[in-house]
């Protein structure tokens, strides 16, 4: 993914641990995506969660797929144990290495092509089967790789940096995950580390099926207005954008049919 590596010179003073690591543990190699991407925020939210769960870098397995996301575990817990899959197979390799060996901690790592276009029947069998890992999706809602064309996520009415507007409806993986059976499901924001921060040691902690969907925005390709998923816009919208919405109850309609036909159904 990368040939750069840090400088292993580690300070006398750097804070510890109760395992006895510090940060710098935690960090894998120079990061080669575009300066101010929020997948390496994402990066740095996971290196503090497994930093202050005292967690040993070689209980830990990540996996991954393809595309900007999918280069990420390259850039944190240098020292643990790694597979880059094919394009949308993260969770069917993550299944297997699971299932072989049970003492790990399974991290898998994906983005919004990988997991909602491609690899969306992997996914919805993950969640389904309550895979016990802590799957994460660095959602931008574009394809970074391929120069920016709308991904599944992307809202209806967002404007490409070319000023397309989409108009298909986003596939809402939050709403999969809970619908699938996931017993910890969690939204977040890259441009907000007092929020991601907890809910990563939450899903690493949870023991069980966990998913979290972060808004992470692509600085190259959908960071300008009319985007849904730029800084700005989700800076002043976080609290909808992370908020679930629920449905007010309605009264209950009694129905009766008899025999060979339908009656009609009449409000309580």
């Amino acid at each position: 993914m990368t040939y750069l590596a840090k400088p292993r010179l580690h300070h006398p003073t750097l804070a510890t641990n109760k395992v006895g690591y510090t940060r710098r543990n935690y960090e894998g190699k120079i990061s080669t995506l575009c300066a101010g991407c929020g997948h390496d925020s994402i990066s740095a939210a996971s290196i503090e969660a497994c930093w202050e769960l005292d967690i040993e870098p070689h209980r830990v397995a990540k996996l991954s797929g393809i595309g900007c996301s999918s280069k990420t575990p390259d850039y944190f817990l240098g020292a643990s144990h790694g597979f880059n899959t094919v394009h949308g197979r993260m969770p069917s390799v993550l299944t297997g290495a699971n299932l072989a060996n049970r003492d790990l901690l399974y991290l898998g790592v994906s983005g919004d092509g990988d997991s909602a276009s491609i690899g969306l029947g992997q996914f919805a069998h993950a969640m389904r089967r309550g895979v016990r890992m802590a799957y994460i999706v660095e959602n931008n809602g574009v394809y970074g790789l391929t120069k920016g064309q709308f991904s599944a996520t992307a809202d209806q009415g967002s404007k490409s940096k070319k000023g397309v507007v989409n108009t298909d409806s986003p596939v809402d993986l939050v709403a999969l995950a809970l619908q699938l059976g996931a017993s910890y499901v969690g939204r977040g924001f890259s441009g907000n580390k007092a929020q991601l921060v907890p809910l990563i040691k939450g899903a690493i902690s949870h023991g069980g099926s966990a998913f979290i969907d972060v808004i992470s925005p692509c600085v190259a390709f959908n960071n300008h207005p009319g985007s849904t998923k730029s800084y700005d816009y989700v800076r002043e919208h976080n609290e909808a954008v992370s908020r679930i919405d629920f449905i007010s109850r309605a009264r209950r309609n009694h129905c009766s049919h008899g025999a060979g036909r339908g009656d009609g159904c009449a409000p309580a």
